[in-house]
């Protein structure tokens, strides 16, 4: 395992529920591959018994299992990215631990970068989502894609491979808060997409509920591109040239035929507006500044508790 093909990565938060189902299919599936892998599963400071599951594991399985506990939560992306620096695989690929993507389906990407590609996404094929879900990505996808320039079919798919060229240049940008599949594309020099499986969630519950899909979208645009700060300019020049526009003419109108208390709820309305479009703005320039906050104070990503691996003196 000291120097094996493949990485998988596996982000594991308060699955209790799906783990042994992940056990029984994870494994049989890569012992298919015939050829040297890891398991890196990352504890992201789960609080049901997720991390004595994965230490049992580890003792089941040490020769191709590692395991990194986290002290607390911190998120998905980052303890993805703990399993970019700790890994050791030529090839990685990152797996949601709910089964929601096979396992069965890792074949499918490394057959993709068998044909020469560093980067492969993923489509699943028949999503097993709410319907407003669906709607929601696919229009998050079609307004990333025209904002960043960055080109994922289905963005929602942690199903992904990468080369150990991309990961080593992720690892090295030192982000503290980024969507890791984006950030990869932008440094693959010959990206593709595969069609996989999907499966409804057998059991526990989905890590991303509304508001952490809200925030994964704000990193995504506000993360790889200025172009909201830019459209919200202009908006506003827009807005002020209108505005001076209005005013003059009420000017004109009062000069002409005298004041109205009728309008008065008009102006009320317009106002309500335009002070919306100004909180609006507002937050969006906080989003901005906070990225900048969270990365000067150069705090440290993530903090390990522990990590389970098999030493080299043991083999």
């Amino acid at each position: 395992m000291n120097d094996p093909l493949l990485s998988v990565i596996i982000p594991v938060y308060n699955e209790e529920a799906m783990l042994p189902a992940l056990f029984t299919r994870l494994y049989p599936a890569l012992d298919r591959l015939k050829s040297a892998y890891e398991v890196l599963f990352i504890n992201d400071g789960s609080r049901d018994r997720s991390a004595a599951l994965l230490k049992n594991q580890f003792l089941a399985r040490p020769d191709v299992t590692r395991v990194i506990l986290f002290n607390a939560n911190h998120g998905q992306h980052l303890a993805i990215m703990a399993g970019f620096e700790y890994c050791r695989g030529e090839r990685v690929v990152t797996l949601d631990a709910d089964l929601q993507n096979p396992p069965e389906e890792i074949g499918k990407l490394l057959a993709a970068m068998d044909d020469g590609h560093d980067y492969v996404g993923s489509i699943r094929q028949t999503r097993e989502d709410s319907l407003w879900r669906h709607l929601a990505s696919k229009l998050m996808n079609r307004l990333r894609e025209r904002i960043t320039h960055i080109k994922m079919t289905d963005q929602g798919c942690m199903l992904r491979a990468y080369s150990r060229d991309i990961v080593k240049a992720v690892v090295a940008t030192r982000e503290v808060s980024t969507y890791i599949p984006a950030l990869a594309y932008t440094f693959a020099a010959n990206p593709t997409e595969v069609i996989v499986a999907h499966a409804e969630r057998a059991a526990g519950e989905s890590k991303y509920p509304l508001y952490k899909l809200i925030r994964l979208n704000f990193d995504l645009v506000t993360g790889f591109s200025l172009a909201p700060l830019q459209i919200f300019s202009l908006a506003g020049i827009a807005l002020s040239l209108a505005s001076a526009g209005f005013v003059v003419f009420l000017l004109i109108r009062r000069i002409m035929v005298g004041p109205e208390a009728e309008g008065l709820f008009t102006l009320f309305a317009i106002n309500f507006f335009l002070m919306g479009i100004l909180l609006f703005g507002i937050g969006l320039l906080g989003e901005y500044i906070g990225r900048i906050y969270q990365q000067v104070r150069k705090r440290p990503r993530f903090n390990i508790q522990t990590i389970l691996e098999q030493r080299e003196e043991e083999n």
